[in-house]
This record gives structure tokens, sequence and C-alpha cells, in this order.
């Protein structure tokens, strides 16, 4: 594999506007002409893994696949120590059928409390796995973390899903009110960004 595609063409296999803004500030550098699996009204195939590399995996060869062209996809996280790494691969679902994170981020809460557990400070992390496929060809995976800690009510508005509760490791400002771009530079997503390009570029 090699990065940038030869075509310099990527879908993100996504449908979430935060997901796919937030991937797309990453890839700035790049100069890609990037599209999303939404864009292209590429099906949402269902996510049938028990890990972030399997569904990141089949979300990006069911991109790939359908759109002809190399696919970048990202499943992502957040893992509560004290709720035994939930909600992790269920935290979108954690919001309902709509994906209303102020009511998944209400969950988390309940289910602290109902474990015993002071919500405020309880440690977790951010997962983010992201899976790149060629059409008909391998794919490979990159997982990137960040540790931190919870905080109640939600703080900020700047980020997306779980954001306005997660306080990284050394931060005082939740991911929600951080700038863009100071989040991007320690993310978990960017994390497994890096990961991803050292590796292209070792095997260029």
């Amino acid at each position: 594999m090699l990065f940038p595609p030869p075509d310099r063409r990527l879908v993100i296999a996504t449908h979430n506007s935060g997901k796919l803004r937030e991937i797309q500030d990453i890839l700035a550098p790049f100069t890609l002409d990037i599209t999303s699996a939404g864009a292209l009204g590429i099906s949402e195939p269902e996510e049938t893994g028990l890990t972030f590399e399997e569904n990141a995996a089949l979300k990006a060869r069911h991109s790939a696949e359908a759109a002809r062209m190399w696919a970048l996809a990202d499943d992502s996280g957040l893992e509560v120590d004290a709720l035994d790494g939930a909600p992790g691969i269920y935290s979108a679902r954690w919001g309902g059928p709509a994906k209303d994170f102020g009511m998944a981020m209400q969950r988390v809460k309940q289910e602290l409390v109902a474990h015993g557990v002071n919500p405020e400070g309880s440690a977790a992390r951010f997962v983010s796995v992201l899976a790149m496929a060629a059409p008909g060809g391998d794919v490979q995976c990159f997982r990137g973390t960040i540790e931190g800690r919870l905080t109640f009510p939600p703080r900020g508005e700047k980020g997306f899903g779980y954001d306005p509760i997660f306080i990284a490791e050394g931060m005082d400002m939740t991911f929600a009110e951080m700038e863009p771009q100071e989040k991007h530079a320690i993310s978990h997503r960017a994390r497994a960004f890096q990961k991803l390009v050292q590796y292209m570029e070792q095997a260029a």
C-alpha cells in the first residue's frame, strides 16, 4: 500500500459530519480529493465486529468496493475503566437510534452512579482505529489511544460525540473546549493516523 493513493482520491467511510470534518482536517497536508460515503450515497454496513479493528475494516472494505476507490474508515469510542471498557465499540449506540450523544453522555454518568462510582474524574480513554482499504486489496488497521478522565456536566461546543466530558491527561479543558488544531495534535485519531503514515512510508 502506498499513501497517499496514486490518484489522490479517497472516500472517507462515514456518514458522521463531525468525524468527516476532523479527518479532513488531519488529512489537509496531503491535498487529497476527499469525499465521503454519505455524499456518494453508499450505505452504512452493519457493524457486526466485536472489536474496533473488525468494525473499521468492514466499513473500509464496504466503501472501497462500492466506490471503486481507496477508502479510509474510522471506528472509535470511549472506554470507561469503571464500566469494564463500556461503552467501547457501542459508543454511538448508547445515543439511541438518533445517535444523541447528549443522551449517551448522560447514560455514562448514570451507569457510573449505578456502579457506585463518582463520575467526576473517572478514568477513561478514547480509542480510534483507522482502516485503509484499496478496492479488492488488503486492509491495514492502525490504533491510537489517549488516556484521560471524565467530567460532568459536559463542557464545550467545539467537538462532537463524547468530547464534552473527556479531559486528556495533562490537560484542564475538555476536547470540546479545545481549538480543533490543538485537539488534532494529541487526539486518539491523530495518533492512529501517525501510525498509518509511518506504515505507508515504510511500505513505499
